[in-house]
């Protein structure tokens, strides 16, 4: 996809903010280009760039943990790619200014849909690895994840979310969490969980979705240590 020279232009302000001088600018507007809006997507480029974020992080926190184990270093680097992390990232760059959209995703407030502006992020990082090479897309990786990786350690996200909360709530001496499956759609094959988790004590709601009731569940306490302040991003 060639962009025109007015989007090139618009692009390449991007690009600035990013850090990135990029050769093929196409690159940049084919990462923000949502497959709504064109076959020519941003589909492939997320593939490839979950990949090499997952790498850079593992490579950045391997260096900063040495006495970490291997369990401690996989959640770390779990909370620093999900979903959730990334989207905010995505709202930093105001990113949702720049991706390109179908007619439906418009109506539908594609723009702000916290997974769109995930997606978008990754495809960024493969756009830049793909124009400059692996030391390009690692300090792009290293400049948008800098505070969240300098702050991770074993301690703070060493344990799931559920484990957390039910740690903060018995300091606390406060009755466990209650979890119940809201619903679940899709074929047996394919299922797909909602689930609430409720604590009694503080009258305190959140809900979490997943792939599997135990991914479901995590991602409500999640949800539920964000409302306790005791959330990262």
């Amino acid at each position: 996809m060639m962009p025109s020279v007015t989007e090139a232009t618009e692009f390449e302000r991007l690009a600035q903010q990013l850090g990135h001088a990029f050769g093929d600018i196409g690159l940049l507007q084919q990462a923000l280009t949502h497959r709504s809006a064109s076959a020519s997507n941003n589909e492939r480029l997320e593939f490839l760039g979950d990949a090499i974020l997952g790498f850079r992080v593992a490579e950045r926190l391997f260096q900063m943990h040495p006495d970490a184990d291997e369990g401690s270093l996989s959640r770390m680097r779990a909370h620093l790619v999900k979903r959730d992390t990334l989207a905010k990232v995505g709202k930093e760059l105001n990113l949702n200014q720049w991706v390109q959209l179908g007619p439906g995703e418009l109506r539908t407030g594609g723009h702000s849909r916290g997974s769109t502006l995930a997606d978008a992020v990754e495809a960024v990082i493969a756009a830049v690895y793909l124009d400059g090479g692996m030391g390009a897309a690692a300090g792009l990786v290293d400049r948008l994840l800098a505070d969240r990786i300098a702050v991770a350690s074993p301690e703070r996200h060493g344990k799931d979310p559920k484990t957390r909360l039910q740690e903060w709530l018995q300091g606390r001496q406060y009755r466990l969490p209650e979890y119940d499956v809201l619903a679940v759609t899709g074929e047996a094959h394919k299922q797909h969980f909602r689930v609430a988790c409720a604590l009694p004590d503080l009258q305190l709601r959140s809900e979490g979705e997943g792939s599997s009731r135990r991914k479901a569940e995590q991602q409500a306490a999640d949800a539920m240590l964000a409302q306790l302040g005791e959330g990262a991003a």
